[in-house]
């Protein structure tokens, strides 16, 4: 792999090729990019199946940073057989090497199999601290005890050691990652050296510029952190794209089209923030894989919309009942309580009070006797807007300093989330709204102070502070608050009524850029040579196959027309044939939906053709001898040099809609029927809105 940045970790190996692989490995571990470096370490086995260190890496792919609670989980188990085998193989390799493994058997086997993940992390910090000190020169030891050593209170010392690693390799992209880390959500500034470095060391790595992201937000340079969120994005979605993988394999890709909704809705770009949630929205979904839970892209969909839409004050988007924008609420708790809250807003904004009113009984239903810091103060929140419209100023205010100062409490103690935040605006950003409308701008001006605090350069709280201001008097900060806002929003969509209001106030400024950086105006059309920025359906690899007639067969063959693909074993699978069997026993609502079906399997079209269970079905069956094609669909573990079952829906495009590979065949035929109607719907609706 290129682009993913180096470095260097010496093991024991009895072929020299197997170096390379395990650095290979260890440097993706380093961007916490999991998946393929254990695609690294197990290729290590390949060339040399006992070498202990590969095993141990192998362990470290799921025994990581991440792992905070106890491992009597089904998806610890594996990684923890990986780092037995490592343990049984120790005496095999030098004494550095065995320290290293004796560290992660250590901190999560034995005793320290039921601990939380800050005790373990001491038992590892302890180890690899004695292994840096034994072995001055091994820079692995002093990146890892960085890493394992990450905590708000202790951020200067970490600093220090990952200095010592820099001094020695200035582009460890383990060393530049962990310092944003380190400084993420306390002191941010201080990683911005390596906010600006580490995406150039690691320029095909998405999160190597996701994390500088994370730490331009909370600086305010809200072009910048556009520049590396959009850039992420487009890194994860052609990686993706590469590997055949759907936004439900992968919560990298949803993270970063949130985070980057909530930048665009910060830089003004209402239409770009709100079509990535719709995006995120319509991407395929699976009945098992991240289904309604926080890292799914449908969730992280919903949470930008509903975000966006507040922010925006969007009340009739919100409101809406049309099938083309209305909210997509589902059944769940979260839903139920989000709804609430953002229809009760959605009244109070269009004056519409008695309803609102309504909303909020339903609100607190729905919140029922939950800790507010699992709420995030919605109640306070709605409530206290909905007081202020009724013109009771007191309460009002009341209710919204309560709740923001419970909001200040939690982001001082770093157990606010802010990942991105869920909430539209700081909620010291709403007390001001409500003094400054109640004509008290000197009420407001501190209010407004206070969330500029929580998110600098924040456009809305600039455009509030430079009318309180200007209503004070005080024309040169309100000169100022506007320099700012014209800065962030020199690229916003026009009309928007923060802008207008502002610029409404006859006082003539300048942009007013921030000091700490040099930014890039955020421009997403010098970012399109990386890739699309929303996920589309990608082409279909090429399918090559023979039918049992030994005539060849392409996809471009059935252009017009829907592909069921399914990569079986063969007729001796019992599963592939209970498979195969139910997706035939709906042939004639196939082909109501413009759909073909065809297996593929490695067997020859003389086989295919005289067998008697295959023979009874009227589905196409194609042959793949060499597993040619199955390679090019992801349905072959060539570590394993194994077959995998694989079900792909083809559009009639050519593109891919939804796919399933593992070790068993995908069963629900029915999720399948489901998803080839969404699929021709989708045209249909395409269709209709093509202006040609």
């Amino acid at each position: 792999m290129e682009g993913i940045g180096h470095s260097h970790f010496p093991i024991t190996t009895k072929v020299p090729e197997v170096q390379e692989w395990f650095d290979q490995g260890n440097t993706l571990l380093h961007s916490f990019w999991f998946e393929e470096a254990e695609r690294s370490f197990r290729w290590c086995l390949k060339l040399d199946p006992e070498n202990a260190m590969a095993y141990w890496g192998l362990a470290r792919c799921g025994l990581t940073w991440f792992t905070r609670g106890p491992l009597d989980v089904p998806e610890a188990k594996r990684y923890l057989d990986f780092l037995n085998d490592a343990v049984r193989l120790k005496g095999t390799v030098s004494e550095r090497e065995r320290a290293y493994i004796e560290a992660w058997a250590d901190a999560f086997t034995g005793e320290a199999f039921s601990l939380g993940g800050k005790e373990r992390f001491e038992i590892l910090c302890r180890r690899l601290q004695a292994l840096a000190l034994k072995y001055p020169d091994d820079i692995e030891a002093k990146a890892l005890t960085a890493l394992f050593s990450i905590d708000p209170a202790r951020s200067l010392g970490t600093e220090l050691l990952i200095q010592q690693v820099l001094a020695k390799e200035p582009d460890h992209p383990g060393a530049h990652h962990y310092r944003i880390h380190n400084w993420d959500g306390s002191v941010p500034e201080q990683g911005l050296p390596s906010c600006i470095r580490y995406g150039q060391v690691a320029p095909r790595v998405g999160h190597a510029d996701h994390m500088p992201g994370h730490n331009y937000t909370k600086m305010g340079l809200w072009h910048e952190a556009a520049w590396s969120m959009d850039t992420a994005t487009r890194i994860e979605l052609r990686y993706m794209n590469e590997q055949l993988a759907l936004p439900f394999e992968t919560w990298n890709f949803a993270h970063n089209r949130n985070y980057l909704c909530y930048i665009q809705e910060q830089l003004g770009m209402v239409a770009a923030a709100l079509q990535g949630a719709r995006d995120l929205i319509a991407a395929p979904r699976d009945p098992e894989a991240n289904k309604d839970n926080q890292y799914g892209a449908f969730d992280q969909g919903m949470v930008a919309l509903v975000r966006g839409l507040v922010k925006f004050e969007r009340w009739d988007d919100i409101l809406s009942k049309s099938n083309s924008v209305a909210i997509p609420w589902r059944d769940i708790p979260g839903d139920k309580m989000l709804r609430a809250f953002a229809e009760t807003l959605a009244y109070v904004g269009k004056k519409d009070l008695h309803r609102a009113r309504l909303q909020l009984r339903q609100l607190k239903a729905q919140v029922g006797t939950k800790k507010e810091s699992e709420t995030g103060y919605v109640v306070k929140i709605a409530e206290g807007l909905l007081l202020g419209a009724e013109g009771n100023l007191l309460d009002s205010t009341r209710l919204l300093l309560d709740a923001a100062e419970s909001e200040r409490k939690d982001r001082e103690a770093l157990t606010y989330e802010n990942d991105p935040p869920a909430m539209p605006w700081p909620i010291a950003r709403l007390v001001g709204d409500v003094y400054l409308e109640r004509g008290e701008p000197r009420l407001a001006i501190e209010a407004y102070q206070r969330a500029l605090k929580q998110e600098p350069y924040d456009a809305f709280t600039l455009s509030g502070l430079s009318r309180a201001y200007a209503a004070t008097g005080a024309r040169e900060k309100a000169e100022e608050a506007l320099g700012r806002l014209l800065y962030v929003w020199s690229g916003a969509d026009r009309d928007l009524k923060w802008m207008t209001t502002a610029t409404a106030l006859g006082i003539r400024a300048k942009p007013i850029a921030p000091t700490l950086a040099v930014e890039r105006p955020y421009r997403p059309e010098q970012l399109a040579k990386i890739g699309p920025q929303n996920w589309q359906p990608y082409a279909a690899p090429r399918l090559n196959c023979l039918d049992v007639d030994g005539r060849p067969v392409t996809l471009e063959q059935f252009k017009g027309t829907n592909v069921l693909l399914v990569f079986y074993l063969n007729d001796e699978c019992v599963h592939c044939m209970e498979q195969l069997k139910a997706i035939n026993g709906r042939g004639e609502e196939w082909g109501s939906q413009n759909t073909v079906v065809l297996g593929v399997s490695s067997v020859s079209p003389e086989k295919n053709k005289a067998s008697p269970k295959l023979g009874k079905l009227t589905l196409r069956l194609l042959s793949d001898t060499n597993h040619e094609n199955a390679r090019r669909f992801a349905s072959y573990d060539d570590f394993e040099d194994l077959e995998l079952h694989s079900t792909v829906l083809i559009d009639t495009r050519g593109r891919v809609h939804w796919k399933r590979t593992g070790g068993k065949p995908f069963a629900d035929v029915e999720f399948l029927m489901q998803a080839v109607k969404r699929m021709n719907e989708m045209k249909s609706a395409q269709a209709a809105n093509d202006p040609k």
